[in-house]
């Protein structure tokens, strides 16, 4: 059984690459509804003030840490080693483990012209993938009914949502009564859109560094107003850690 953890408030599931496939191969096998979420330093400090969020983070399935943020907090505060799992390289994973099983999968998310290029790409990447479904994310409320029918009639077993947070999740949890077959929903966040290739992951050399944020803050500066929880998250994690030291 996965550990779960507490950093700054927020849940966190102790796991690598390897353990957070196993758990989804574990889901997929039930008779249930599960959710994977991304936790990332941003997404830890919006839980603060969010209880919504706070709320499907602890009811989801697998929370995976996304951020090396989290993970650095998760070694400090509660000393377990715990790598990053990215979902940008979870989905592809779970894609490639789909192809080999005759999983079947959904999409739901991006542009009309990401998710085309996203769907060729994994056709290309994954044969003998079963993508039995897809749907760009610019929808009206009132489409919601109609694409819930076209994802349970289409048999599929996982569906990837990439809508951004706080909407995917909020997306996942109206939602997830009504999906009949789905054993694994993922919210993939922009990960549609590396996939296409319509926006250029971190070169290797800031993906081994921990820097991927910063290197998207350099190549995308309007993410400045998000990236202020860092300075707030290191704040607090400091806090801590020196505190728990204290008592220690």
């Amino acid at each position: 059984m996965v550990k779960r953890i507490d950093v700054l408030g927020a849940p966190l599931d102790c796991v690598d690459m390897a353990a957070a496939l196993e758990q989804v191969e574990v889901m997929l096998q039930g008779q249930s509804f599960n959710t994977i979420i991304a936790l990332n330093p941003e997404k830890v400090i919006k839980s603060q003030q969010d209880s919504r969020l706070l709320s499907w983070l602890n009811n989801a399935s697998l929370v995976i840490p996304d951020g090396i943020g989290v993970v650095v907090a998760g070694r400090l505060l509660n000393h377990v080693e715990i790598e990053r799992v990215p979902g940008s390289e979870l989905m592809p994973a779970i894609c490639e483990r789909a192809a080999q099983r005759a999983y079947k999968l959904f999409l739901y998310g991006a542009s009309p012209q990401t998710i085309e290029r996203t769907v060729e790409e994994l056709n290309c990447r994954y044969p003998g993938i079963q993508i039995v479904g897809y749907q760009h994310g610019y929808l009206a409320k009132e489409q919601m009914a109609e694409l819930v029918d076209r994802i349970n009639q289409s048999q599929a077993n996982i569906l990837f949502v990439a809508l951004g947070s706080p909407q995917q999740e909020l997306w996942m949890d109206e939602n997830a009564a009504k999906l009949e077959n789905i054993r694994v929903c993922q919210g993939v966040g922009g990960t549609f859109d590396v996939i296409a290739g319509t926006v250029k992951r971190a070169p290797q050399f800031f993906i081994k560094i921990h820097c991927e944020w910063l290197y998207r803050l350099l190549s995308q500066p309007k993410r400045l107003l998000r990236q202020t929880a860092l300075p707030l998250f290191a704040y607090k994690l400091l806090q801590a850690f020196f505190t728990k030291t204290i008592h220690d």
